[in-house]
């Protein structure tokens, strides 16, 4: 069972090439092609997950098609192969599932971090100093509680390295206050609306990273939502607090790698073939039972 590693369209390779999508440049607009490369603690591993890239973007087309409809705004322009421009008609054989033509925008330089439950780099903040991201929390919490109310915490966006976990001032220094809240305000209500619709599915969102821009001076949703690359997912029935949970998402694969001897610098390890096919079949278990979706 292969999987996309790079994206390569009637010759032409990405203007961009990020860690896990090759970004093509259209001008006013782009192409963004979801590949089957997967990466934890910001290195590339040398073995796909067959199907990632097209989970992915079935995925963040659900949400944004749930969204729209309630009046966010988002970048996508078309997720049709069939409708993309002419100059990628002979390859969409390529693109079928795991692509996406899209407005170009105004990144927001900050990722906008909505937390539900307490966990990841929350928890540990949390058993230092009963905070997570400088908002102060109840006494007595334990790992994986549900927070008496989602809160937001937005972090920077590196360009190399780890993403830095920030206050709100601090996300109100660098945006503005009206754009602060407005950030704040529109992830916390997408959130709310998401978690409540995966809950009546069996699965619960702990938490989430939702990214922004501006098109034409408007704020937009673009990049993935609410996938298992950017959230927690984890099961309604076997949710325990107390202890890590059984997750939907990304985690199996990063606590395989902790069981290894590896400083986190590339090259990464290649994964066995029973961690890529668990690891495949966590990411399909969010998406049949979010979606309802049985095969990609």
């Amino acid at each position: 069972m292969a999987g996309l590693m790079e994206a390569v369209l009637d010759g032409r390779q990405p203007d961009y090439r990020g860690k896990v999508r090759d970004v093509f440049n259209l001008g006013d607009d782009l192409l963004i092609v979801a590949t089957d490369r997967v990466s934890a603690y910001d290195v590339v591993l040398p073995k796909p997950v067959p199907d990632r890239g097209k989970i992915l973007t079935a995925l963040t087309n659900f949400w944004l098609d749930r969204f729209a409809a309630a009046g966010v705004k988002h970048h996508r322009v078309s997720a049709d192969e069939n409708q993309f421009p002419a100059a990628f008609q002979a390859s969409r054989d390529s693109l079928t599932g795991r692509s996406m033509w899209v407005r170009k925008a105004e990144a927001m330089p900050v990722e906008c971090i909505v937390r539900g439950y307490l966990a990841g780099s929350g928890w540990k903040e949390y058993q230092r100093s009963q905070t997570v991201c400088g908002i102060a929390l109840p006494a007595g919490l334990r790992e994986s509680d549900q927070l008496p109310e989602a809160i937001f915490t937005p972090s920077t966006k590196a360009v190399e390295g780890h993403d830095e976990n920030i206050s709100f001032d601090r996300c109100v220094a660098i945006v503005g206050q009206a754009r602060a809240e407005q950030l704040r305000d529109t992830a916390l209500a997408i959130y709310t609306d998401g978690a409540a619709y995966a809950r009546e599915r069996g699965v619960i969102i702990a938490d989430t990273k939702f990214e922004f821009g501006l098109i034409d001076g408007e704020l937009a949703l673009i990049d993935e939502v609410l996938t298992p690359d950017s959230s927690r997912f984890w099961d309604v029935d076997e949710y325990t607090p107390g202890q890590a949970q059984r997750a939907m998402d990304k985690q199996f694969l990063r606590d395989w790698l902790d069981t290894l001897t590896w400083d986190k610098t590339p090259p990464g390890p290649e994964p066995t073939p029973e961690v890529v096919a668990i690891t495949r079949a966590r990411y399909m278990e969010a998406l049949t039972r979010l979606t309802g979706q049985t095969d990609i």
